[in-house]
Order: structure tokens, then C-alpha cells, then sequence
């Protein structure tokens, strides 16, 4: 920002310039977002009376850089700023003339502090993100040895209701060879086993 030597002039007027100066409207509508916005033109009409009526009056002049705007005062008294107005084709007289109206609305909305109205944009931004939810590991499963208690009491619960070793398997973990174990432990326990010929020459 660059100013003149002395600013306190231009300071007095500014503050009863916002003594007075209201809201701004959204008189416009993106037809890309649906959202509304307040037009260069709107904006021009809504402080141009307030601020000749203070001794103030805006400049804006495209530049190499972009855009420099300059808030003066009657006293000679002034400040500046400069912004960068990007276009994708500087060539395109169209592109470039939408570009610098979108730089004039934003900075003349800024070097006069203005309220233009709901910002909706703003209230999006102000608003915290929502938390990530993450998935918690599963709980890990007790690891069945053959013999220990968990092993015994699956046997005596299947060898009881003949259900199968599927509940067991989605709380414990039990390895393929322990599996085994408890199905023939089952099967021996069960009061109507009947061995076959080959399982009793087997032993």
C-alpha cells in the first residue's frame, strides 16, 4: 500500500463515511454457483453520493501489475493499493475486461471496508471442517491354544447344541490345526458318535 505524506485528512472523512455508508446489496447471480453477489455498478451507485459528500472519490486504473485503486481525499491527501488480476488469456479482450471488473468490485469493496450484504462465501469459509471420520481397528481376537479354557468350553458348547465352530470364529482366533482339534474332540463328546469300522481299526 502507498499513501501521501499525511493521511489524517482523508482518515476524518473515511470514518463518517462509515458512519453513514450501509449495507451493499446483491443485486447479481452467478449462473455457474447459484450464489449472489453485488455487481460493480451496484456498488458505484450505492457509495458514490456518500463519498462526495465526505470530500472522497475512488480511482481505479489497470496496470502492468494488475489493478491500482486510490482512495482520495479533496485535501490532496490519498492511499493506494495494487492488486494482480489474473486472466488465462491476456489476449482475449473479453477474458481481460471480465477480469479487471471482478478485480474493481473486490478491491473497491475492500479499500472502503464495505459490507456487502449475507457474504455466504465468507460464512462457508468461517466454518470449521467437519471431522474426519476414521474406522477403528477391529478389536483383535483372543488367540485359542489347545487345552486352555476357551478351547474346553468350545468343545462342551458345540458337543451340547451340534452348532458349528462359526460363532467361536467371530471372537477368538483359532488357527486351522486347533480347529481341527475341537471338531474331533466334538464328535467324540457327542453321545450319539458312533464310530465307523475304519475310525475303530484306526484307533
Amino acid at each position: 500500500m502507498n499513501k501521501s505524506e499525511s493521511i489524517t485528512e482523508l482518515a476524518k472523512a473515511l470514518v463518517k463515511f462509515h458512519s453513514v455508508m450501509g449495507k451493499v446489496s446483491k443485486d447479481a447471480k452467478n449462473p455457474f454457483f447459484k450464489n449472489k453477489y453485488a455487481s460493480l455498478s451496484n456498488i458505484i451507485e450505492a457509495v458514490t453520493k456518500t463519498l462526495n459528500e465526505n470530500g472522497l472519490s475512488i480511482l481505479q486504473l489497470p496496470c502492468i501489475e494488475g489493478l491500482t485503486t486510490t482512495l482520495l481525499h479533496e485535501s490532496g491527501e490519498w492511499i493506494s493499493a495494487t492488486s494482480s488480476t489474473p486472466v488465462k488469456d491476456a489476449t482475449d479482450p473479453q477474458k481481460l475486461g471480465s477480469a479487471i471488473t471482478y478485480a474493481r468490485r473486490y478491491a473497491l469493496g475492500a479499500v472502503l471496508s464495505l459490507n456487502i450484504d449475507e457474504d455466504d462465501d465468507g460464512q462457508k469459509a468461517s466454518k470449521p471442517s467437519a471431522p474426519v471420520k476414521t474406522q477403528s481397528a477391529p478389536p483383535k481376537k483372543v488367540l485359542v491354544l489347545k487345552g486352555d479354557d476357551i478351547y474346553n468350553k468350545i468343545v462342551a458348547a458345540l458337543a451340547a447344541d451340534k452348532s458349528t465352530l462359526n460363532k467361536a470364529l467371530d471372537k477368538y482366533d483359532i488357527s486351522e490345526d486347533v480347529q481341527k482339534w475341537i471338531k474331533a474332540e466334538v464328535i467324540l463328546a457327542r453321545e450319539d458318535f458312533e464310530p465307523t469300522d475304519n475310525q475303530l481299526k484306526n484307533g
